[in-house]
């Protein structure tokens, strides 16, 4: 713990100097100040007061708590000047509308996942993951390294938008179900809780898929609204409780082998920043990135253990069902470039990205994890 708080506070300090010296430049034709640089800066640019909108309950500390990070160091970065208030889920606006309130300028910033709003437009789910993708390691090379950002920024200007990387929830499961799925026959009529493009795979596979915010799932489930749900993994789905309502508990969630979350920024409120403002909005939303993807890979393996000490089965999908699930999400890719020029725009990129870091993978990563992780220590 003293050795992570120390490292985090060594990365402030890192990003207090680059913000100073962004400060400077912006201020190069000024006369030379008699106080020391960086407080000179911060102090002569605005107080700015924004409102951040999540689709989250503040029960999902992990996820949640990406935000409040992302308020905290904004804060700290910018001497107090620049305060983010953070809004949990349906405190300002419902969790499924923090696009819209974004891009209507309602709120400033938002913290969603952009296959929320598949209904406006499926690309939007690139900026989160689609089925058989991206790894949470892979996306981050997508998005940093690959043009992954570019293309994503290019679209989201037309909803008056600019993305930032805002958590990944890395490998996620498969979700809870009533009853036991063995077989592809067994998806008929299931009414089940799934987000994003995996919907319009599923009902090709006779799934009946329905669009929950996180916080309704529970009761959903437990009055047989739906017969199935996905949210997250271990950590998260035991807080929800899902598991006093359907005991059966499914991996791999194979449309989600990472769900990158999203901070999305009023554009025409972001240009009126300063620069040091938006040096610290983005310095503090790679922390809050990080920070969360660390922190699911240290509390899932505690989760499961506890969920199966109170009774979950859990189950792999039966090779029927990802060979079937597999085929329809082709042919639903196949479609869905055909008619959507800016959907096929970045998969015709990830597509040959995806393939190419899954033959990389398929090298030295997958042997390491199928001989080490089936030993232990």
């Amino acid at each position: 713990m003293q050795r992570r708080s120390f490292l985090l506070k060594a990365s402030a300090v890192a990003a207090t100097g680059a913000l100073a010296a962004c400060g400077k430049d912006e201020k190069a034709a000024a006369p030379a100040a008699s106080t020391p640089a960086a407080p000179a800066v911060v102090g002569s640019n605005p107080a700015v007061e924004w409102r951040l909108a999540s689709s989250f309950p503040k029960s999902l500390d992990t996820i949640f708590g990406a935000a409040e990070l992302l308020s905290a160091r904004v804060k700290e970065l910018t001497e107090g000047k620049f305060n983010i208030k953070v809004f949990a889920a349906g405190e300002v606006v419902p969790g499924l509308q923090v696009l819209d309130a974004v891009q209507n300028n309602t709120v400033q910033l938002g913290h969603t996942a952009g296959y929320y709003y598949f209904g406006k437009n499926p690309t939007l789910c690139f900026d989160t993951t689609v089925p058989f993708g991206l790894t949470a390691r892979q996306q981050n090379a997508w998005m940093l390294q690959g043009n992954g950002m570019k293309l994503m920024r290019e679209f989201f200007k037309e909803y008056n938008v600019v993305n930032f990387l805002g958590g990944n929830t890395n490998a996620q499961m498969g979700g809870w179900f009533r009853k036991e799925i063995k077989t592809v026959a067994d998806l008929q009529g299931l009414k089940y809780r799934i987000a994003g493009f995996a919907g319009v795979v599923l009902s090709r596979l006779g799934v009946v898929p329905q669009q929950i915010a996180g916080g309704d799932i529970y009761p959903a489930l437990e009055k047989g609204t739906i017969d199935a749900a996905e949210w997250v993994g271990p950590y998260d789905d035991e807080k929800l409780g899902f598991y006093k309502v359907a005991p059966y508990y499914y991996y791999p969630g194979w449309w989600e082998g990472s769900a990158q979350l999203s901070f999305y920024a009023s554009a025409s409120e972001f240009e009126k920043l300063p620069a040091l403002y938006k040096r610290a909005l983005e310095t503090a939303t790679i922390e809050a990135h990080t920070t969360m993807m660390a922190k699911y890979d240290t509390v899932n393996p505690q989760a499961l253990a506890r969920l199966l000490e109170n009774g979950v089965k859990l189950r792999p999908f039966s090779k029927e069902i990802m060979e079937a699930c597999f085929k329809a999400t082709q042919e639903a890719y196949a479609d869905e470039t055909a008619k959507n020029p800016s959907f096929k725009k970045i998969y015709d990129d990830w597509r040959v990205f995806r393939n190419n870091e899954a033959a990389w993978f398929n090298v030295a990563e997958q042997a390491f994890a199928q001989f080490s992780y089936a030993h232990k220590l």
